[in-house]
């Protein structure tokens, strides 16, 4: 049983035997309080799709409920449908666009590492890795020298997804972005 401060998105919870997934989690530390952090998360009903929020004190302890994890491939769009084919047995898994809109901005084509989350036969999360490689489609011009400051500029990577990112890098570069904090790590 994880404790409330080692839960992360997409982590499938079992509240009084209902599953409900993570979809956001915001922290906060209370002033002039003794204790520790609060952690505000915005699940959904598995079975329902009903919204809840719920905060725990950081010690609190968690059921995590029983889901499977299936690696998959990006296969096609169907209007607000996307559908994923398994790796292994190559079964397909549909899921709607409102409930995988934050992790589109980073699947593409050939994404690796990517993996569908299965809870009682439905799929209902997508957990992406750590780290996706992206091509950016428009920048500003690359400075000569740039790599000596740390000023930033925004760039539109192939997704649509908009980040900040070193004056040294150009239109067309392969960039590295870490998923959780949608920041550049590094050229590819």
């Amino acid at each position: 049983m994880p404790k409330a401060s080692e839960i992360k998105r997409n982590a499938a919870i079992d509240i009084n035997g209902e599953a409900y997934i993570v979809r956001d989690i915001e922290r906060s530390v209370p002033q002039g309080r003794a204790g520790g952090s609060l952690y505000r998360m915005r699940m959904y009903n598995v079975a329902t799709n009903a919204k809840i929020d719920e905060t725990f004190k950081d010690s609190d302890m968690l059921t995590l409920a029983d889901l499977t994890r299936r690696a998959v491939t990006f296969s096609y769009s169907d209007g607000d449908e996307y559908v994923f084919m398994d790796s292994e047995d190559y079964s397909s898994y549909s899921m709607n666009k409102e409930n995988i809109e934050d992790e589109l901005m980073f699947i593409t084509d050939d994404l690796q590492g990517l993996h569908v989350v299965i809870v009682n036969d439905a799929p209902v999360a997508l957990d992406l890795p750590g780290v996706v490689e992206l091509e950016i489609t428009e920048t500003d011009p690359s400075i000569k020298g740039g790599s000596a400051t740390a000023r930033t500029k925004p760039a539109t990577l192939s997704t649509g997804l908009v980040i900040q990112v070193p004056e040294h890098i150009s239109t067309g570069d392969r960039i590295k972005v870490n998923v959780e904090e949608r920041k550049f790590t590094g050229r590819a």
